[in-house]
């Protein structure tokens, strides 16, 4: 849970500074960012998991 808060953190202060100095926003569109994020996630998983159970 601290992971998740300290990157909530890390992220706000960054957006912050980056809307303070002008510049664009250092993220893809909404939804496409959150399905990229969830597809790398899930991959991993998906690696961990085909890893553990067929060769083992």
């Amino acid at each position: 849970m601290q992971e998740v808060l300290l990157a909530v953190l890390a992220g706000s202060i960054v957006g912050f500074l980056f809307a303070w100095i002008k510049l664009p926003i250092p993220a893809p569109p909404a939804l496409p960012g959150i399905m990229g994020i969830f597809g790398i996630y899930f991959g991993f998983k998906l690696f961990q998991w085909v890893s553990t159970t067929f060769f083992v």
